[in-house]
């Protein structure tokens, strides 16, 4: 099979400056290859790097593209000037996935050879579907990305299908070093450090979490960047985090620098007993996939109840939920905690059962699922 992967405007493949995008689809493009299949990834030109090159088994063709913008309109303009660019230099193929906005409105109409059209959209559509004619397969994330999906373009309902995100299961599920007896147990939170991820919620949650009696011993790990500019809400949002938790024991919190991936984000995940993830963004969250990280990494996970966590996280299966909707939400999120602190067993049984849970969005297996798929496009 021949497939091309057409990325947005201003990140290059592979991921040198960054992209969650760019960095699933620089490896599933491996994972594609090494399967056997003639891949190219078209990207955006970047200093130093050729335009054209094989790298790893997998084509790379690069085209001139713009620093993306804090303004909407500007972006959508640059998108619809690179997707012109990239429908001219498209190659043939069986099989294009598009994680552009323009380029889909006609290019299942006008294909050039570009076969059957794949769209995976990362995040809640704003209106595009409705563009989209004779597209072949849409790959949702999460049953409310399908949902937002169909609610823009009812046309699409045959084509939507839900399949996750991928995640580095195999790195993070390598087995854990045994703790001392007397470590404390961990709670922890990992990701960008917003008002929209719960961090309020869970401050008062953990605050009163330290009044309640007869719990083993316990700290919490933040992790997670705090800049605007990274998707954080700033400095000063953090240090009144920091106040909130200040009524906590001494030594109890641990705020840890902010890291992007590989082993180094695999040992973070991998200290913690439980992971914590309040959210409240209705529209932001697609899938979770710090939730899935930690759950491969063995944290058993605490998460509030929106729609997208539902796909994978099941309550007293494979972790734990809270109504965040609920007047008192921080004690319910308090309660909750408190219940897997006091019992180790189910601590146990939850955490195992999370690791393999997620263990279908490993790479490789994710990449195999999506490859039968295109193949059975008609």
């Amino acid at each position: 099979m021949t497939v091309t992967i057409v990325m947005g405007f201003f990140l290059p493949v592979p991921p040198a400056a960054g992209g969650a995008t760019e960095k699933s689809w620089h490896r599933l493009a491996g994972e594609f290859a090494r399967a056997g299949h003639a891949v190219t990834v078209v990207s955006r030109r970047w200093p130093g790097w050729p335009d054209r090159e094989l790298r790893d088994g997998v084509r790379h063709l690069r085209l001139p593209g713009h620093d993306h913008s804090g303004r909407l309109g500007r972006n959508l303009w640059l998108d619809l000037r690179w997707s012109l660019r990239v429908w001219r230099a498209l190659p043939r193929a069986d099989v294009t996935i598009v994680n552009c906005v323009a380029l889909p409105a006609w290019l299942g109409w006008l294909r050039r050879g570009a076969g059957r059209i794949v769209l995976m959209p990362g995040r809640m559509p704003k209106g595009q579907y409705r563009l989209y004619r004779r597209i072949d397969r849409v790959l949702a994330v999460s049953t409310p990305v399908r949902a937002a999906v169909l609610a823009e373009n009812p046309r699409l309902e045959s084509v939507v299908s839900v399949c996750g995100y991928p995640i580095s299961w195999g790195v993070l599920a390598a087995p854990r070093p045994a703790p001392p007896p007397s470590r404390p147990l961990v709670l922890g939170y990992v990701g960008r450090l917003h008002r929209e991820k719960g961090l309020d919620l869970l401050a008062d949650a953990l605050v009163r979490l330290a009044r309640l009696p007869d719990l083993p011993p316990w700290r919490f790990l933040c992790c997670g960047p705090a800049e605007i500019s990274r998707g954080g809400s700033g400095e000063a949002y953090v240090r009144s985090l920091a106040e909130r938790l200040s009524a906590l024991p001494p030594g109890a919190v641990e705020w840890r620098a902010p890291v992007f991936g590989g082993d180094a984000l695999a040992d973070v995940y991998r200290q913690l007993d439980l992971f914590c993830y309040p959210s409240l963004a209705a529209r932001g969250e697609t899938f979770g996939v710090a939730v899935a990280e930690a759950m491969a990494a063995g944290a058993v996970p605490v998460v509030s109840q929106l729609p997208c966590f539902g796909d994978f996280v099941r309550p007293d299966v494979n972790g734990v939920s809270f109504d965040h909707t609920a007047s008192d939400a921080a004690a319910r999120c308090a309660l909750a905690l408190a219940s897997l602190l006091s019992d180790a067993p189910r601590r146990a049984r939850l955490a195992a059962a999370a690791q393999a849970a997620v263990r279908r969005y490993d790479f490789p297996d994710f990449a195999q699922r999506l490859l039968a798929d295109f193949s059975s496009l008609k």
